[in-house]
């Protein structure tokens, strides 16, 4: 009888894990609303990946600008970490970075993965967020980061695939109309895949972006070089140096 019961209670919490550990292209699409940062919700849902996938994640050892040039160059920040922001009713979770000529100058540029790492989630979430991508990168002191590119026009990476620092992820895009083209950029220390609402009163696990690629750089400041990951993976559209 104690065996049964060890079994028995052994293949529930099998099944318990089972309904909470969701591969990340199993997650819902556009047609099921996450987050709407215009309402100002967060969605606290987390979808935990499964050991073999955090095993994947590359070690980052050097950290880029997500859009312009290595250095950041040609884009400004429009609204930044943290900025209080009355109308969506919270605090900004990203960096909104923008082409040097403003509104829509940028739509239709390039995005790139600020480390190597490996594409947790690609697709919209909700209309209001767009088009999104979330890449997991090992930092060099062990722990695990996320990347996220948000109103993208275009994506142009697959869940569960290496993307290499420097790599196109997509183009910058409006949302589905909802801003002026730019891209939302945020950092969040995590283990699961995490979407949210852009505006919080608590940060969470959101690291401040800029501050987080600077501090993780790696690199002296005229060094421009492509990803030894791009260079196993045969990546040949990488920005140019």
């Amino acid at each position: 009888m104690l065996c049964l019961a060890v079994a028995v209670a052994g293949v529930w919490n099998w099944r318990l894990v089972q309904s909470r550990v969701v591969a990340p292209r199993e997650l819902p699409d556009g047609d099921v609303v996450l987050a709407m940062p215009q309402a100002g919700e967060v969605d606290h849902r987390l979808d935990w990946f499964a050991p073999w996938q955090s095993a994947r994640i590359p070690r980052a050892l050097r950290f880029d600008a997500p859009q312009g040039s290595e250095h950041g160059a040609l884009v400004y920040n429009a609204q930044k970490f943290w900025d209080m922001n009355e109308p969506r009713g919270g605090h900004h979770e990203g960096d909104d970075l923008n082409g040097i000529g403003g509104m829509d100058t940028d739509l239709g540029d390039p995005v790139f993965a600020t480390a190597d790492g490996l594409v947790l989630f690609a697709g919209q979430p909700s209309p209001g967020w767009g088009n999104v991508v979330v890449i997991a990168h090992r930092a060099p002191d062990g722990r695990t980061l996320h990347s996220m590119y948000a109103h993208l026009d275009r994506i142009d990476v697959k869940p569960d695939t290496l993307v290499a620092r420097g790599g196109r992820v997509g183009t910058v895009g409006t949302a589905n109309g909802h801003y002026p083209a730019h891209l939302h950029f945020e950092m969040r220390a995590s283990d699961g895949v995490d979407i949210g609402g852009g505006y919080a009163m608590d940060p969470g696990n959101r690291l401040d972006p800029a501050a987080t690629v600077a501090a993780l750089r790696n690199a002296a400041p005229g060094d421009l070089s492509p990803s030894p990951l791009a260079r196993m993976l045969g990546v040949t559209h990488l920005r140019s140096p």
